[in-house]
């Protein structure tokens, strides 16, 4: 367990020497900003953890306990401002952790998908809900690389086929898909179709490792059910992560820009603190009791 100081630091130091070696100097075309853009993505990302009750809470926590290390730190709207501005910033941070962490050397790279409710549709057990989807690929060992959402309506299979199509042919304003896997996709049977993954195949590349379907003429051996059950934990390991740990169950966005530069926030919240558990020799995931509050 560390100290707020040391991880808020080490958090800093970490996208400073980022945005310097990777970025373009910053050219406001107008008046200075409050503060820098390594400033505004250390207070995004640092503020995502659930001690912070919500986006609020967090800024009065700032206020309080940050004006020494960030003097001139602004009005809660400003702050908000400047963080929508670097949305894709925070993304190509998520990236960076994946390049730092070898994350996707791995023989694989798990896919899912959760909703995301962000309105109190008053729905009971599995009915409809507003939102979004979230689709998330990870490494073996739970490091995200690569996210995306669309409307809470969209079908799995065309969440995977943009996010295929994206790291096929990348498109800047959409690099949250990050780069393809080194190897095959390991998905559910909410990804189950013979028609897409012969498509994905043809047009990406893209192998993808599915489930028979049940009363299947060729179902899996009990070692293949257990190996998938394994990855399946892991994947419900990283998603709990990050709607209770980094508060992304507690999400009620008022813009879309908003909800992308949070979503972003946390994603790389979670990778960093992975890559800081490496340094100080602690389980990846060990999330709870890395901060000493």
């Amino acid at each position: 367990m560390i100290d707020v100081d040391t991880f808020l630091t080490t958090l800093y130091v970490m996208i400073d020497d980022f945005c310097k070696a990777s970025l373009p100097a910053e050219a406001p075309p107008g008046p200075h900003a409050a503060l820098s853009r390594s400033e505004v993505l250390t207070l995004a990302i640092f503020g995502q953890w659930q001690a912070f009750s919500s986006e609020r809470g967090f800024y009065r926590y700032a206020q309080r306990h940050l004006c020494a290390v960030f003097p001139s730190l602004p009005a809660r709207t400003q702050f908000n401002r400047q963080l929508r501005h670097h949305q894709q910033v925070l993304v190509l941070c998520v990236l960076h952790l994946v390049q730092l962490l070898a994350a996707q050397q791995g023989p694989y790279e798990a896919l899912d998908s959760s909703g995301i409710p962000i309105r109190d549709a008053k729905r009971r057990g599995l009915g409809w809900y507003e939102g979004f989807h979230l689709l998330l690929a990870f490494s073996p060992v739970g490091v995200i690389t690569g996210f995306g959402f669309g409307a809470a309506s969209t079908k799995d299979q065309l969440l995977a086929d943009t996010l295929f199509a994206l790291r096929r042919f990348p498109q800047p304003q959409w690099g949250g898909a990050g780069a393809p896997a080194q190897g095959p996709y390991v998905v559910d049977k909410g990804f189950a179709g013979a028609a897409d993954h012969t498509a994905w195949a043809q047009q990406y590349g893209v192998r993808v490792i599915c489930p028979p379907k049940r009363h299947s003429t060729q179902p899996w051996s009990k070692r293949l059910r257990r190996w998938l059950a394994g990855i399946r934990q892991m994947v419900e390991t990283v998603y709990d992560k990050l709607s209770h740990t980094f508060r992304l169950n507690r999400e009620r966005p008022h813009a879309l820009g908003g909800f992308q530069a949070r979503l972003a926030a946390k994603i790389a919240l979670h990778n960093f603190c992975i890559w800081f558990n490496e340094q100080l020799g602690r389980p990846r995931l060990a999330f709870t009791d890395l901060v000493d509050w």
